[in-house]
């Protein structure tokens, strides 16, 4: 057949292409079948997917691939035609039957044959299966339902292994008419390869940075020309950016089909019954990401399968259902995807933990008599660690923790671990949607520009004045500022990096400290950095091989000026100043002045002024963001005011028109943009006047309007914000605005 195929390199290509597609689909749908055997919808998709795997391998000459699709339609077409129910002993031969065929597609794409491997085992494997269902009575209608969870049968021989000597004779095979039109491809799809999809993306990334360089060129002219067309080549590299951005977006559903056949390999081998549940499957990632966080998942999803959920007959005694639960969930928030993977298993042992951390030289028995119940949980993630008795072939080898959150790291996220014992744990990673563009901050120290990814920052504090030295105390040799009642132990940049003596402004003098706060796992740090420039979009390049080593550094950039700018790594600034220490935490946490009953019992404030009398707060926790627009930017929808924010029309809500009073109507507007479905709504104030941390009583015995009720805050009397009625409010506006489609 070689002749046969000379010069059809792209359609096999896109035979091996569409047939990986379509075994990777086949591993969750035959999962999905044995769970609900009725269902006609999955056994069609299963049984066209074979059917065209089959017909296109014996067009293109390659028998062994035919042969043993083949064996498997014949199975899944009596199951089609009613006279077969499957069980997990025919589910099993038939992902026999997909690692068969995904072997022999990897052999092509290798060496473009089918290898020497032989599959007949398969093949009778199958074969004898279909041999019963014909000896067998034909199953009644109503006995066509099997159940739900995933159980634990004898496995037949050879099901995950696949001898390899000599290939075997192809099998001729007939097309079925009624397919036809099942199996044509939507003409309204194009394949990138993903080489030429990298190039655009640099290549998008060299428009930003000359972008960049012409807007910082155009605020200095005053050609009112030039500066309109650097307004709209703004414009358009934005946009030409975000349709590149989503050409290498990917569901992360692509990575979670390969995990009900992982769940369930694993359950039968574990002899446990599982159920696995995903939601969000549709939420999307860059492909690089996709790529990085695909290891991790699988390994944290047989951890939980092996050490989280307990077998049938413990989980009774525990008064649970027998069969355990893995529940996926992926969402975005903030500029991030957040991946969650719970199950409702045994819980992490705490006091095991303890036990062998100590054992292990991890930590020592004063340390681990210190540690709260979520430091000692967090142990796992230490190198070398595991609490696994016995080394099996699913997990417990000491390896896997630590490199998970490593992986999850590198590509700037974080990992959290929650855990109740005989309740089951929850793993939660937070990343950004793509690495190559990213939003940043941008910093001044030492005569030097650096570059901090927005995802880690949480807020910026100015030192003023005499603030510059009593905004800065030392506890037990460690710098801190008190931030709304907490300390907030500081990092100093020049100190860190070694661009000044930085002993002055260690110690706090007068003058301006510009306070970086920042977010690191699960520990806050103020950065002290000389000025705080701008916001903006940076374009990440990889470091040399001479700065690769170096923790501190994530990664560098050039700025609109044509200088490069280093990005700072903020995990690697803590661990080189070591602010996550014990030596910091003890420091720190030992002397804040309030016990945890208080601290729980506090909460931060907003406050803020409408109109000349009223003074106003609401909780910071549902605050998005603070900003301030130029008159100029706000435009009118219908009868509303709205403004152009980060790609979306925002409306904006006066405060002062909701409590019917005058407002100020000072230019800029200062403005707080909450987060409400997804989208940004802004509450226009007349001035924002401080954030405190306090525990307050509001009294609602006189509730009105827009208001909840008046408290006591700072010692002056202050009304609380009724912030769902001012959302709801805000929500009409938007819909309004929607349904007159902006004009």
């Amino acid at each position: 057949m070689s002749t046969a195929i000379e010069g059809m390199e792209e359609i096999i290509k896109e035979f091996l292409v569409e047939s990986a597609e379509g075994l990777d689909l086949l591993d969750r749908d035959l999962v999905a079948l044995e769970q609900d055997p009725s269902s006609r919808e999955l056994l069609g998709e299963v049984f066209r997917a074979v059917h065209t795997i089959k017909g296109t391998s014996g067009v293109l000459g390659y028998p062994q691939l035919e042969k043993v699709a083949h064996v498997g339609e014949n199975l899944l077409s009596r199951m089609r035609d009613g006279k077969l129910v499957l069980n997990p002993a025919i589910t099993s031969g038939l992902l026999a039957m997909v690692d068969a065929l995904r072997r022999l597609l990897s052999e092509l794409e290798q060496h473009g044959n089918e290898g020497a491997g032989d599959y007949a085992a398969v093949v009778r494997q199958l074969e004898a299966l279909l041999a019963e269902s014909q000896a067998a009575p034909e199953p009644k209608p109503e006995a066509a339902r099997t159940a739900t969870a995933v159980e634990a049968p004898p496995a037949p021989a050879n099901i995950d292994t696949v001898p390899e000597p000599n290939p075997a004779p192809g099998a001729a095979a007939t097309a079925s008419p009624d397919l036809a039109k099942d199996t044509a491809v939507g003409g309204s799809n194009i394949r990138v390869d993903v080489g030429l999809l990298d190039k655009m993306m640099n290549l998008v990334g060299e428009l930003v940075l000359a972008r960049n360089q012409i807007l910082q060129c155009s605020s200095s002219q005053t050609d009112a020309a030039f500066f309109n067309a650097a307004q709209r080549l703004n414009l358009i590299t934005t946009e030409l950016q975000e349709g590149v951005m989503k050409t290498r977006m990917q569901p992360i559903g692509n990575v979670w089909s390969r995990f009900p056949r992982l769940v369930r390999d694993l359950a039968l081998q574990c002899g446990k019954q599982v159920t696995i549940e995903m939601e969000g499957s549709e939420t999307e990632l860059d492909k690089t990401i996709i790529e990085a966080i695909k290891d991790p998942l699988t390994h944290i999803l047989r951890n939980s399968l092996d050490h989280g959920i307990e077998k049938p007959e413990l989980r009774l005694q525990a008064g649970k259902p027998a069969s355990g639960r893995l529940h996926l969930r992926a969402y975005h928030e903030g500029g991030q995807v957040n991946i969650e993977i719970g199950d409702d298993g045994a819980g992490i042992d705490s006091e095991g933990v303890k036990q062998k951390a100590v054992q292990r030289g991890l930590i020592n028995a004063q340390q681990a008599e210190r540690m709260s119940e979520r430091e000692l949980t967090n142990l796992v993630f230490l190198p070398g660690f595991s609490t696994a008795e016995k080394v099996t072939n699913v997990s417990g080898r000491g390896v896997g923790m630590d490199v998970v959150k490593t992986n999850i790291e590198k590509i700037g996220g974080t990992v959290d671990l929650q855990s109740v014992r005989g309740q089951g744990t929850t793993l939660k990673i937070k990343i950004p949607l793509t690495l190559a563009i990213i939003p940043a901050l941008i910093v001044s120290s030492g005569g030097e520009r650096f570059a901090i990814p927005q995802v880690s920052l949480l807020e910026l504090v100015r030192l003023d004045g005499s603030q510059g030295a009593s905004g800065i105390e030392h506890i037990q040799g460690v710098p801190v500022h008190r931030l709304r009642g907490r300390l907030l132990p500081l990092v100093f940049l020049n100190l860190e990096l070694g661009l000044g003596t930085g002993n002055s402004v260690r110690h706090g003098t007068e003058g301006t400290n510009n306070i970086v706060v920042l977010q690191t796992d699960t520990h806050q740090f103020g950065l002290v950095v000389d000025d705080i420039n701008d916001t903006e979009e940076i374009v990440v390049k990889p470091l040399g091989k001479q700065l690769k080593g170096i923790s501190c550094f994530a990664g560098a950039t050039i700025m609109g000026d044509g200088q490069v700018a280093l990005i700072l790594d903020v995990l690697g600034i803590a661990q080189m100043a070591s602010v996550v220490t014990e030596v910091h935490e003890q420091a720190v946490t030992g002397s804040a002045g309030m016990d945890a009953a208080a601290r729980a019992a506090r909460q931060s404030w907003l406050l803020f002024r409408s109109g000349e009398n009223s003074r106003l707060a609401l909780p910071l926790s549902a605050v998005a963001r603070l900003e301030e627009f130029s008159l100029t930017k706000v435009e009118r929808s219908g009868d509303d005011e709205v403004v152009q924010y980060r790609g979306e029309i925002m409306p904006l809500v006066r405060m002062s028109h909701l409590l019917h009073e005058n407002g100020s109507g000072g230019d800029p507007l200062q403005v707080v943009v909450f987060l409400a479905r997804g989208r940004s709504i802004g509450l226009v104030v007349d001035r924002i006047e401080d954030i405190t941390d306090e525990a307050v009583e509001v009294r609602n015995d006189e509730r009105r309007g827009f208001l909840l009720g008046s408290a006591v805050i700072q010692q002056k009397v202050t009304d609380i914000v009724d912030l769902q009625q001012v959302l709801a409010h805000a929500a009409q506006v938007a819909a309004a605005e929607a349904m007159t489609g902006g004009n």
